[in-house]
């Protein structure tokens, strides 16, 4: 009889023992795979601050590019011929001019001044479309699609089933400059002849599908994207809190969906 209690109390500590052993185990497999978890969080974290990052820094050389554009236009463009407008301008105190060479002195000014005033208007359309401000994103669209069909290399379809809010400038211009810079790729590196531009809502969410029938491009290649000024328009829409997906394959043209 006493036998047979030690016996039980033996075995009551070998599985107290034993439960604490599991227990043991347990705590630490969940310790470090909690631990595994953080960290995946961290690294997860970690790519979104260095993505973030790459797109400032996109944004940041963007504005320096478009400052040193700006810049250059001013200097060639309006600083020159203003330049021939003033010494033109003291060519006529000189003294003992005939008629004739008056009038090719004025009419050097008013040529130079009138292409100096078109200069300006450029420059001025390139930072703000006219037509956007005063009639809105859709008719800044039209615009651009008629000038970039001007050439007649390239056709576009553009279908709006949305309703833009005309106050919503900002927002606009950056869509605009999206528009602008897939374009720009479409014709320039992508030799396209058809271009497709729809804007719709899917599950809601107002939204812009965008292709081509160009040459696309490797999208696992990064350099590529680059090139392509990618980053510049994924910041754009980083700026609408929308999302930006790119489908393409060499020789198989591109296509965009970015919501906004």
């Amino acid at each position: 009889m006493g036998g047979n209690s030690v016996d039980i109390y033996v075995v009551l500590g070998y599985l107290f023992i034993a439960f604490l052993l599991m227990a043991g185990v347990l705590i630490l497999f969940f310790y470090f795979s909690r631990k595994k978890i953080i960290q995946k969080e961290i690294e997860k974290k970690i790519l979104e601050i260095n993505h973030q990052k790459e797109l400032l820094r996109s944004v940041i050389l963007t504005q320096e590019a478009e400052r040193k554009r700006i810049a250059q236009d001013l200097h060639d463009d309006i600083s020159s011929k203003l330049n021939v407008v003033s010494l033109n301008t003291h060519l006529l105190k000189t003294p003992n001019l005939s008629d004739d060479e008056i009038l090719e002195i004025t009419d050097n000014i008013t040529g130079l001044t009138q292409k100096a005033l078109e200069s300006s208007r450029r420059i001025a359309h390139d930072l703000l479309p006219p037509v956007l401000e005063k009639f809105g994103l859709n008719a800044g669209i039209e615009e651009l699609i008629v000038e970039v069909t001007s050439s007649k290399t390239v056709k576009v379809n553009y279908l709006n089933e949305l309703k833009f809010q005309f106050e919503d400038t900002e927002r606009h211009l950056h869509i605009f400059r999206v528009l602008q810079e897939l374009l720009n790729n479409s014709i320039r590196h992508g030799k396209a002849t058809e271009v497709s531009i729809r804007f719709s809502k899917i599950n809601d969410i107002e939204t812009c599908t965008y292709s081509d029938n160009g040459k696309g491009f490797d999208t696992s290649n990064n350099e590529s994207q680059k090139g392509l000024g990618m980053k510049n328009i994924e910041s754009r829409i980083s700026f609408l809190n929308g999302t930006f997906s790119i489908f393409s394959k060499v020789n198989e043209g591109v296509k965009v969906i970015f919501t906004f």
